[in-house]
């Protein structure tokens, strides 16, 4: 599964765009998220229900990426923070382009900075990486023949 991009609005995942807010199951299925079970409770669909939360977990998810949209609105209820506590899954919340991490460890040779194959425009990613959070390397990915 591969995450291609994301605007305020939609997210790209495998070539498909959606244009709404989604939830990728454990089997890496991609389904709408259900804000209304947020929005009946608290007005808003910034606010991560406890109905909600047990909507996007799943048995035997042991830690959850949330992306809380382009500018970091979205947080969890204090009633959802305890139900995830409490199934003992650790809740990583970032504003979405922080929350998609890309991998660019085929890119590695030396593994050491010395052989410069792996330099990603600033970055090193035997150094810096593999991993990196979209917002860091979208704009390089852009280009081409790079």
């Amino acid at each position: 599964m591969e995450i291609e991009s994301t605007t305020f609005g939609t997210i790209t995942i495998d070539g498909k765009t959606y244009e709404h807010d989604v939830v990728i199951r454990l089997s890496g299925e991609v389904v709408k998220r259900k804000k209304k079970l947020s929005k009946k409770d608290y007005g808003t669909s910034h606010v991560l229900s406890k109905d909600e939360a047990k909507f996007v977990f799943e048995k035997g998810c042991e830690q959850l990426i949330l992306g809380s949209g382009q500018m970091g609105n979205v947080h969890l209820s204090p009633e959802a923070e305890a139900y995830f506590a409490k199934k003992g899954c650790k809740v990583l919340l970032q504003p979405t382009p922080e929350a998609i991490q890309v991998s660019m460890e085929r890119n590695m040779k030396c593994a050491v900075g010395v052989c410069g194959h792996c330099q990603f425009g600033p970055e090193f990613v035997c150094k810096d990486g593999p991993k990196f959070p979209w917002s860091r390397v979208e704009a390089l990915l852009r280009v081409r023949e790079m």
